[in-house]
């Protein structure tokens, strides 16, 4: 890939796997009630953010009447409310929501991704799947190098699926490789800070294992060890 944007178009037009493409396309015809007048993205979900990020945050996959609805990672479900509300907190984003593309959303240093871009049903890929998803990961990461000093991972899944992309794309991972938890920090031989955070899952946000504070000090741990800086006001 020449650069993040060609690797974003690239990302939009796959079709490498069949139960997803099926999934995410009957969910953008079928709709919830709630979103009737929405025109759904049904295709896989690029990341956001700017090229130069120096911070990497990693999740699952899109939600599908969220990212599969809006086109945008973490955009138009309880799991992004929840995350985009704490990036604003600490300073990484230019405003507290993200509702649709097009609506004034910055981040500043970070950009979001998924080992899985699209849609899965019951919120679970397959090892299959995911590991043909893995490709594009990599070359995210490729891409990234020049900038990137930090990765935040949310959940054991993405944990999982990120180790061996980083394996992939030249970073020096330890053997045996480091085990997820929350707050858990490696620095890799190469200097690249890895980092866990419990998943924005309601799960978690609902039964008070993951708080806001929790994630906020996630937050402000990877941007210390990206060296991220927020605009001034």
């Amino acid at each position: 890939m020449a650069d993040l944007a060609a690797l974003d178009r690239r990302i939009t037009d796959c079709r490498a796997c069949p139960r997803l493409v099926a999934w995410r396309e009957e969910v953008a015809a079928t709709k919830r009630a709630a979103y009737a007048e929405w025109t759904y993205w049904g295709r896989p979900v690029p990341g956001f953010g700017p090229p130069d990020a120096s911070l990497l945050i990693v999740g699952l996959a899109p939600a599908a009447h969220g990212g599969n609805r809006t086109g945008r990672m973490f955009t138009g479900d309880r799991s992004g409310d929840v995350l985009y509300q704490a990036l604003y907190d600490v300073g990484l984003a230019s405003q507290p929501t993200s509702v649709a593309v097009g609506d004034g959303l910055e981040l500043y240093g970070v950009r979001i991704t998924a080992p899985v871009h699209c849609a899965p049903p019951d919120n679970r890929p397959t090892p299959v799947e995911r590991d043909t998803c893995r490709a594009w990961l990599v070359d995210e990461l490729r891409l990234l190098r020049p900038t990137l000093r930090a990765v935040l991972v949310l959940g054991a899944y993405g944990w999982q699926a990120t180790l061996p992309a980083l394996a992939e794309a030249g970073r020096p991972v330890p053997r045996p490789r480091p085990a997820f938890a929350h707050g858990a920090h490696v620095r890799l031989a190469d200097g690249l800070h890895l980092l866990g955070c419990y998943h924005v899952s309601q799960r978690n946000t609902f039964t008070g294992r993951l708080t806001p504070e929790m994630l906020r000090e996630s937050l402000r741990t990877a941007a210390r060890a990206a060296a991220v800086e927020a605009p001034d006001p």
